[in-house]
C-alpha cells in the first residue's frame, strides 16, 4: 500500500506534489512584477496627459486599467494561454515546439519568426521592467524628502545587482523569500485602496467599461500615448505562462485569487 503524501503537500490531478507554500512562492516569482506595476502606471499616464488629470479623465483611465487587467490577465492568460503548455512547461519557446517547427517553410516559418520575435521581446522586458520597477519605487521617496534624490540612481543599481546575483539560488528559494514580502505588499495596497474607496466611493463607477471607451474616443491622439501607459499595468503578466514549469498552474491560480482581491483595490 502506497504511503500517503506528507501533510505539508497536496496532490494535483496528475499526482504531482504541490507544497502548501507554493501559492505564496508564486506571489514572489510570478506576481512580483505584475503586482508592482501600479507604482509607475498612473505616473506614466499622467505624464502622457501633460499633467491634466481631471476627475472625468481619472475615471476613464482607471476603467481602462481595470478592464485591461481583467481581460488580459484573468481571461486571456488564465483561461486560454495557460492551457497551451508543453508537458507542464510554458513560455514562448515551449509554445514554438508545440507547432513542430522542424522546418522553415510556409506557415511554420512565419510562426517560428513570431516565436523568435516574442523571445526577443522577453529579453527586452526582462532587462527594462526590473529597472523601471526599482527606480520608480525609489523615486517615490522624493515625495517625502528631496535630500535622497542624489542617491536614487546608485541605490537602484545596487538593488538590481543584488537581485540579479541572487537568481543563482534558484526559483524555489527566491519565491519562498519574496513571497511573504509580496503578500504583505498586496495586503497593504488593498487596505489603502479600500480606505480611499470609502472616502471617494464615486470611483467605483470606473468598473463600467463605457468610461474607458468614452475617454479613448474623445482624447484624440493623446489617447494612444495614454493607452501605452495603461498597458504598463499588465507588465509581468507573461510570467504566468513563462514560469509554469517553475510554479505549477494550480499554485498560480491560488495566488491569482489573492492578487484579484488586492490589486483592483489599489
Amino acid at each position: 500500500m502506497a504511503n500517503p503524501a506528507p501533510s505539508s503537500t497536496i496532490l494535483n490531478a496528475q499526482g504531482a506534489k504541490i507544497p502548501r507554500w507554493a501559492g505564496v512562492a508564486a506571489l514572489g516569482v510570478v506576481f512580483g512584477d505584475l503586482g508592482t506595476s501600479p507604482l509607475y502606471t498612473l505616473q506614466t499616464v499622467v505624464q502622457a496627459m501633460g499633467g491634466q488629470f481631471t476627475p472625468a479623465s481619472a475615471l476613464g483611465v482607471l476603467s481602462a486599467v481595470f478592464w485591461t487587467l481583467i481581460i488580459t490577465i484573468s481571461i486571456k492568460y488564465c483561461l486560454f494561454v495557460m492551457r497551451a503548455d508543453n508537458h507542464g512547461e510554458g513560455g514562448i519557446l515551449a509554445l514554438m515546439s508545440l507547432i513542430g517547427a522542424n522546418t522553415l517553410s510556409g506557415r511554420v516559418a512565419v510562426l517560428t519568426g513570431m516565436g523568435l520575435l516574442g523571445a526577443a521581446l522577453i529579453y527586452g522586458d526582462g532587462a527594462i521592467t526590473p529597472a523601471i520597477s526599482v527606480l520608480s519605487a525609489l523615486e517615490d521617496i522624493n515625495v517625502v524628502t528631496a535630500s535622497f534624490k542624489p542617491y536614487v540612481m546608485p541605490t537602484a543599481v545596487a538593488i538590481l545587482l543584488a537581485l540579479f546575483a541572487s537568481q543563482r539560488y534558484g526559483t524555489e528559494k527566491i519565491g519562498r523569500a519574496f513571497g511573504p514580502v509580496m503578500l504583505l505588499w498586496f495586503v497593504v495596497i488593498a487596505i489603502l485602496g479600500i480606505v480611499a474607496i470609502m472616502k471617494h466611493p464615486a470611483v467605483l463607477a470606473a468598473i463600467d467599461p463605457r468610461y474607458a471607451i468614452n475617454f479613448l474616443k474623445h482624447s484624440g491622439k493623446a489617447g494612444v500615448f495614454v493607452l501605452g501607459g495603461v498597458f504598463l499595468c499588465i507588465t509581468g503578466g507573461e510570467a504566468l505562462y513563462a514560469d509554469m514549469g517553475h510554479i505549477l498552474a494550480k499554485s498560480q491560480s491560488g495566488a491569482l485569487g489573492i492578487l484579484s482581491c488586492c490589486l483592483p483595490c489599489s
